[in-house]
């Protein structure tokens, strides 16, 4: 868990205990409640909104995945300390890929017309046009929401990358 999602979750806590407290505790002990402390009542409700708010605009943004740059022709040197440098990109079969693309579940995510799939959690494959080096590191290291794919093996990534790169034109 990383530092933003523990904020995160310590912020949207704080709002849950209050809201709790405001709604099942203080009318219980005091009937009245918030009565002539309405104004104060309300600011902290709204510093607190305002707060969770604020924090998951700020904390809560992911890295988009983004596709290679047209004529784009070299993977992204993205190295972190957890998956250290992507892997050479291995001559890959597009007829392979398209099984493996449905075989490790990138249909559920991804939308792609060649493979029938229509997934909307993950980009549009037939919008980004993403090159072959671009999906042998997202689908080695993965980024943002899509998880990397350690269970494939290196030709499996290079022939799924082959043919999201000839289905998409990438």
């Amino acid at each position: 868990m990383s530092t933003n999602e523990i904020i995160l979750a310590a912020v949207c806590g704080v709002l849950v205990v209050f809201s709790l407290v405001a709604a099942l505790v203080l009318p219980r002990r005091a009937p009245g409640f918030p009565g002539r402390n309405l104004g104060a009542f309300l600011f902290v409700a709204l510093v607190l909104v305002g707060g969770a708010l604020a924090a998951v605009e700020v904390l809560g943004t992911e890295e988009p995945v983004e596709a290679a740059t047209p004529g784009e022709t070299q993977p992204r040197e993205t190295s972190t300390p957890e998956t250290g440098p992507p892997p050479e990109t291995a001559a890959g079969d597009p007829v392979a890929g398209k099984e493996v693309f449905a075989s490790a579940g990138c249909v559920g995510c991804h939308t792609l017309a060649d493979a029938g799939a229509s997934g909307t959690v993950g980009p549009s494959l037939d919008e980004s046009k993403p090159a072959a080096e671009l999906v042998v590191e997202l689908v080695t290291s993965g980024r943002g929401a899509m998880p990397a794919f350690p269970q494939l093996s290196e030709q499996e990534i290079a022939d799924v990358a082959a043919y999201v790169a000839q289905a998409t034109g990438g």
